[in-house]
């Protein structure tokens, strides 16, 4: 997310903020200090808790990071939301032993963090119990020492509990798939998982609407999304399996020599269906043009400026040996619509790989995948 802003680094972990966490802390103000009638005391209140349930966030997050760090799985970082945090992950490993000890990391560390409370409330003059959790509601928005301590304590064990519902993609849904994977393949894992999921985000979604709760509703449209988005993820690598760029990329691309004026690409653009256009230099690869970077050259500059002032550089090129689905993920989180193709050894320029290049091989593998079976029959036949 770009839209983030660093706080520290943990373990080489990047710990960041996005935008609109701070509405979070709002939320918690207005909530113990104006809604409770609590004033200025429970609106410090409200901030104080609201922070120190994220520092368990932090910890729930780092719990999986360090787990995905021990499979040698990078971390990016872990983006701290409104409605919680997000551990991102390079990718998750298809063996489910390894993903199943990834998801569980997070809620083991709530219990962890429940333990050691429990150990530490008798020296901080404190007493868990049933019938003092049940009391929370009476206690909040109090700056003591008892109501914090029960609602901090309240607040994890609810974390860990919650993220151990098996809706998928929560830790207890990574949970489910990974036992799913066990006995099924892992596409057919992810699908039962992703519908599971998504049945549950809908009881959510009723659930908030019917109390009014505006968190579940969030929260349900957030697990609905995100598991079809994982799902279909899944879906792709399934299907491209070991393609290469060498059996999908455009061979027959139009170039234009960093020389040239924008008028040049303004011409081929409009006598061609090719937007965006490799740059080269006698042969090799000096950088791009995309559509968007074409047309806001043209409303600034003249036709006769030379396409080397405004071309991007320093995009880095895929060979033809490279994995359709690497590439396919770079496109996505770079949000760009064509790479070029450079011979690795001589570093000429070969082509380009599309989105409607990645597009067409991933309809043709599919319909391939499905008449295998018809194949076998008329064999058998």
């Amino acid at each position: 997310m770009n839209n983030s802003i660093k706080l520290f680094k943990i373990k080489g972990i990047d710990i960041k903020m996005h935008f609109t966490f701070p509405l979070i802390l709002v939320w918690g103000a207005l909530s113990f200090g104006l809604f409770r009638n609590g004033g200025w005391e429970g609106a410090i209140y409200g901030i104080l808790v609201i922070s120190l349930v994220f520092v368990i966030v932090v910890l729930h997050e780092l719990g999986h990071s360090i787990a995905a760090l021990n499979y040698n799985v990078p971390v990016k970082q872990i983006i701290l939301l409104p409605i919680g945090g997000v551990a991102q992950l390079e990718d998750i490993p298809e063996e489910p032993q390894k993903e199943f000890v990834i998801a569980a990391a997070g809620p083991l560390v709530n219990f962890i963090i429940a333990g050691i409370l429990i150990i530490a409330a008798p020296l901080l003059g404190q007493k868990i119990s049933a019938a003092s959790l049940l009391r929370i509601s009476s206690t909040l928005g109090e700056l003591s020492i008892s109501s914090i301590f029960t609602y901090i304590f309240t607040s994890n064990l609810f974390i860990g509990l919650f993220n151990l519902i098996p809706a998928y993609p929560m830790d207890g849904g990574r949970i489910l798939r990974a036992l799913l994977a066990t006995r099924l393949s892992y596409v057919r894992a992810t699908s039962v998982a992703v519908v599971i999921g998504q049945m549950l985000s809908w009881g959510f979604g009723l659930m908030g609407f019917l109390n009014g709760n505006f968190f579940l509703i969030i929260l349900a449209f957030f697990i609905y999304t995100g598991a079809g988005q994982e799902g279909r993820l899944v879906q792709v690598r399934n299907v491209l399996g070991d393609l290469r760029v060498e059996q999908a990329y455009s061979r027959g691309v139009r170039s234009i020599n960093l020389n040239e004026p924008l008028e040049t690409a303004l011409h081929f653009t409009l006598n061609s269906f090719q937007s965006s256009f490799p740059i080269c230099d006698e042969g090799k690869l000096a950088g791009m043009l995309p559509y968007q970077k074409l047309v806001e050259s043209l409303e600034k500059r003249e036709l006769s400026t030379p396409i080397r002032e405004v071309m991007h550089t320093g995009i880095k090129p895929v060979s033809p040996r490279d994995k359709l689905i690497d590439v396919q993920m770079r496109m996505s989180s770079q949000r760009v619509d064509a790479l070029p193709v450079v011979n690795k050894d001589s570093e000429d320029f070969l082509g380009m790989i599309t989105s409607q290049d990645l597009n067409e091989a991933y309809r043709l593998s599919l319909a391939v995948d499905k008449a295998k079976p018809m194949v076998r029959l008329k064999e058998a036949a």
